[in-house]
């Protein structure tokens, strides 16, 4: 009889996946924008980092579950991995926003894909172990579907603090206590004349609203923009006419260090990934094993691996939800910045997202009792991408109307994450039931391997498509070229790529009356040989 597992195992485990939310969002959501608005990377070169830095994932994903499943230690096959990865996983999380100021444009392309290489890594060595976990913590598939819905919650908390409270740090932690004057010229428009104690590379005026049009006075090629980055010398006055806002004084004026602000906000985030990691591996336990007679033969492994049609049809899936949920995430700071013009709005709009991710996950197990995974993953991806289609129609001024399709479509997304992890559980027994082996480390290495390759490509679709409208993060005329690219981003392409994965999905093999025979099946070999294995040694 498969074992109930307690409330607090389950939230011990959640606490896993809301780090490597921590990490992951971090990176899909903000990431991009750093390095083209912040390091001043170019996008096409961001989007080849991104796609050239997970060409290696599949290979680092399978050797991670060979070395998960082959691990032997007092505390497990994948806790221990938990354990040895949390410090380097918050440390490399906190490195990918440090923007070395002095360095050459060079140095800061190798800074950055040495980093970000090394982030993938251990994202690797983390996740797999943590996915894998989740099959041997019980043997009934659905109560894995139960930890599922936990691990989803877990993981869209750990995207909301970071989603709804990095740009917030930013501004805090950016702050560079400007000196500000003012003169109003008309009922809507001022002359201001800022400085600041010390060199800003990097700083963004704007105000508190976000509404207020800037142009820098002295510099021809400058036009109005809501808000406006610019580098600042150490007591040299910067003058700029702002329009569109009355009633503005010098408190309604913010200028953030956005280098320094990533950077201390991304690690005080770290400290709380790695604490998370520790309650992981501390109140979690492994209880299902290999079958006894089963001997160890990578060969073998690979070999069932790539007869799992299960798996394979998972692979490809997860593949593809991934870079649906990746542009969307990577897309939104851009697309609140330069299109809604109201970046801190972007952080609100991931909190609604994250609120709605919670319901989905909440949602998914009775949804899937009901209707049956792979039929309810169909109907995720199909609703997901028509809502999103929407915001193709949606104005700069129609945020109402933004903040309600994207929390539909998210709540939706929502449930593939959930589905995915627990139907690769599935998967895993499917390889017992068929071959009389396990391996459920190498099962699991589809579900690091789709989240991170799907996150590159998708970053690379970003990177690409604002290179062909001819994006520049510091150049304001390249931004308001660019705006049919990133509204697109945001709406259209996504959902052209969650129709293909519904489609994909109704080859998936096991319905939910396979699932129930496997699972019963399973269960009897278990308790035979367990029974077997008391007489021999009696």
């Amino acid at each position: 009889m498969a074992e109930k597992l307690s409330l607090k195992e389950k939230i011990a485990y959640a606490l896993g996946d809301a780090s490597a939310n921590i990490a992951w969002r971090g990176v899909s959501a903000f990431l991009i924008i750093f390095y083209t608005d912040v390091f001043g990377l170019a996008p096409g070169i961001v989007a080849t980092l991104m796609l050239v830095a997970r060409t290696s994932d599949g290979v680092s994903d399978v050797l991670m579950g060979i070395v998960g499943d082959r691990t032997k230690s007092k505390y497990g096959k994948f806790r221990p991995w938990i354990l040895w990865t949390a410090l380097p996983l918050g440390i490399i999380l906190s490195l990918l926003y440090v923007c070395p100021e002095s360095w050459t444009m060079s140095w800061k392309i190798v800074y950055a894909y040495t980093t970000y290489i090394l982030f993938t890594l251990i994202y690797t060595a983390n996740n797999i172990p943590y996915g894998a976990l989740m099959a041997v913590m019980t043997s009934d598939d659905k109560e894995r579907t139960n930890i599922g819905s936990f691990r989803m919650v877990g993981a869209f908390a750990g995207g909301m603090l970071v989603q709804g409270s990095l740009l917030f740090l930013v501004a805090h932690f950016g702050n560079v206590n400007p000196t500000i004057d003012i003169q109003q010229t008309d009922v809507e428009k001022y002359q201001i004349t800022v400085s600041a104690p010390d060199d800003v590379q990097n700083a963004r005026i704007e105000t508190e609203n976000g509404i207020a049009e800037f142009l820098l006075i002295g510099n021809e090629k400058d036009s109005f923009t809501v808000g406006k980055s610019f580098s600042m010398q150490a007591g040299v006055p910067y003058t700029f006419e702002v329009k569109g806002e009355e009633s503005l004084n010098e408190k309604s004026f913010s200028i953030i260090n956005q280098r320094q602000g990533y950077s201390k906000a991304i690690s005080s985030l770290s400290i709380i990934l790695v604490l998370c990691l520790f309650i992981t591996f501390y109140f979690t336990k492994e209880r299902v094993t290999p079958p006894a007679s089963q001997k160890e033969n990578i060969g073998n492994d690979l070999k069932d691996l790539i007869k799992n049609r299960p798996w394979l049809i998972l692979l490809i899936v997860g593949l593809i939800f991934n870079i649906y949920n990746n542009m969307k995430q990577g897309i939104t700071v851009i697309y609140f910045t330069h299109y809604v013009h109201n970046q801190l709005l972007a952080g609100g709009y991931m909190t609604v997202l994250m609120i709605a991710s919670i319901i989905g996950a909440a949602i998914t197990t009775p949804l899937s009792k009901r209707y049956g995974k792979k039929n309810l993953f169909i109907g995720a991806l199909i609703i997901t991408g028509a809502i999103n289609s929407l915001l193709l129609f949606c104005g700069p001024q129609d945020k109402f109307n933004i903040f309600i399709i994207g929390a539909l479509s998210e709540c939706a997304a929502a449930i593939m994450p959930t589905l995915f992890f627990a139907m690769l559980g599935d998967a895993a027994d499917y390889s017992e039931y068929v071959n009389g082996r396990r391996a459920t480390g190498l099962v699991y290495s589809a579900g690091s391997f789709a989240t991170k390759f799907g996150g590159g490509i998708a970053g690379a679709i970003i990177g690409w498509v604002l290179n062909t409208y001819g994006y520049n993060g510091q150049d304001s005329l390249a931004i308001e070229g660019a705006i049919p690219g990133i509204i697109n981003l945001m709406s259209i392409i996504p959902a052209i790529i969650a129709l293909v994965g519904a489609c994909l999905m109704f080859l998936y093999p096991l319905s939910q009356k396979e699932m129930d025979n496997i699972t019963f099946t399973l269960n009897n070999r278990r308790a035979q040989n367990a029974e077997a294995n008391t007489l021999v040694n009696n």
